[in-house]
């Protein structure tokens, strides 16, 4: 079981979100309050491709052990500086499936809907960090993205920090995330 280290949003399209004491998630829309909230697509790059375009980014997730491995190499990041809603703990975000729900707190459910794709706002952020939170899986001879996931709101509720995370898998095979 992992827990919410943080919990961030931000009116307007910014890219870094100041932590809160808590969120309100909404089912079908995402955070309250925040600039990616909507049924559409409310990122401005997607929403200029596809306005009416499912909205699957409601909520951004980061694990905070990302920070620390930065950290290690000379980055100062901390939560909500990559623009996360939900900063977590004790989690592989990144192993998850599509599909998996997390349960957050006492009754929130959110569902992964996929990777976030790391842009160029990371090195405008920390000059050297976006190298960081790409890596190159030599085996697979594939790129790792390590900047988080994205997900849709089931069910709403409010999420704060220490809050439990528990995880549902979803019934079949793994999906591995795919970019949203």
């Amino acid at each position: 079981m992992g827990r919410v280290v943080a919990v961030c949003f931000r009116k307007g399209h910014h890219f870094s979100k100041p932590p809160a004491l808590s969120i309100r998630l909404l089912a079908g829309l995402g955070v309250e309050g925040d600039a990616h909230m909507g049924e559409k697509v409310m990122h401005p790059y997607l929403a200029r491709k596809n306005p009416d375009a499912p909205n699957l980014r409601q909520v951004h997730l980061i694990h905070r052990e990302l920070f620390d491995e930065v950290r290690a190499k000379g980055f100062d990041v901390n939560p909500g500086d990559l623009g996360e809603n939900v900063t977590t703990e004790g989690i592989d975000l990144l192993g998850l499936s599509t599909g998996t729900r997390l349960h957050l707190g006492d009754g929130a459910v959110i569902e992964i809907t996929g990777l976030r794709n790391p842009c160029h706002q990371i090195e405008d952020f920390q000059k050297g960090l976006l190298a960081e939170v790409f890596e190159k899986n030599h085996a697979t001879k594939t790129l790792v993205r390590k900047a988080g996931i994205m997900s849709i709101v089931l069910t709403g509720g409010d999420v704060r920090p220490g809050d439990a995370i528990r995880v549902e898998p979803p019934e079949g095979p793994h999906r591995p995330l795919l970019l949203v």
